[in-house]
């Protein structure tokens, strides 16, 4: 197929984030892509899409369409030669109306609110800055022939720039919406100690060190609840981090409400290693 010569440019940009980050609406799209411009705009450009078959919706709560890429958009964005990662699961109808909808919506709202602040700051965390779902082996589980994968929600990337010294951050996503036991949540962020230890016999090293420069703290974002609950939800976890072997790995939680409103430099956070003190996703 070729590329539809009367959508503007920024339709292919617009197709692209749709299609690495599996569904977003028409609000977080202009705020990743057309913060200058309105709401209504970013409706037209995607409106272009979904008459050339590229995307598809399905309506949310409140008049929202939660949008996702047809198979003829995942092939433009194939023959386009994408920056985004090689994703061939083309979202259905009935999987962007089910339940796993929200969850894909937070996830990709906690990307944008580090997009937002980097935009601020002059940091660079963009639209592609972001992949979901990402496998790690962790070793052997008991009475298991197969390695055992610790599978985040996503991993994040942001370059930081600060007084002519740039460095790079990374974060473990883990988005929680009080859809399982805490005590099953925080066994699940105690297996990442066991990713920062395994090390497979013949390298000699950690694992983990042929995947990223520097392990990356794991950033756990709770939504889903009143803030009174969040709060008890977030002070019970980090009371069961204290009994788990995470002394290796950097564990935060915030609450997904305080970090849209906030933004990751406001003090939203509490760490497994001083749960008491309120500080940034940076710990100042």
């Amino acid at each position: 197929m070729s590329w539809p010569a009367e959508l503007p440019a920024i339709a292919v940009d617009v197709l692209e984030s749709i299609h690495q980050h599996r569904a977003l609406t028409t609000s977080q799209l202009q705020v990743l892509h057309a913060p200058a411009n309105s709401v209504r705009w970013m409706q037209m450009v995607t409106a272009g899409l979904a008459e050339h078959g590229l995307i598809d919706g399905v309506t949310l709560d409140r008049g929202r369409r939660l949008l996702f890429v047809t198979a003829a958009g995942a092939d433009a964005v194939a023959l386009l030669g994408s920056r985004t990662e090689q994703r061939r699961t083309v979202i259905r109808p009935e999987q962007a109306a089910g339940p796993l909808r929200r969850h894909t919506h937070g996830v990709n709202d906690v990307g944008i609110a580090f997009v937002t602040a980097a935009r601020e700051r002059g940091d660079g965390c963009g639209p592609w800055s972001w992949r979901h779902e990402i496998a790690n082996p962790i070793g052997q589980a008991p009475g298991q022939h197969r390695p055992e994968l610790l599978i985040s929600d996503a991993l994040l990337t942001y370059q930081r720039h600060d007084d002519g010294q740039t460095t790079f951050h990374y974060r473990l996503i883990e988005l929680d919406r009080a859809t399982m036991p805490v005590d099953d949540l925080a066994a699940k962020l105690a297996r990442y100690g066991r990713l920062f230890r395994y090390t497979l016999p013949e390298a000699g090293e950690p694992l983990w060190t042929s995947r990223y420069p520097a392990f990356p703290a794991v950033l756990v974002v709770l939504a889903n609840g009143t803030r009174r609950a969040l709060e008890g939800r977030r002070s019970m976890m980090l009371a069961l981090l204290a009994e788990e072997d995470v002394a290796d790995i950097r564990v935060d939680v915030c609450l997904l409400e305080d970090l849209m409103t906030m933004g990751p430099y406001a003090p939203v956070v509490r760490s497994a290693h001083a749960p008491r003190d309120q500080v940034d996703w940076l710990g100042r």
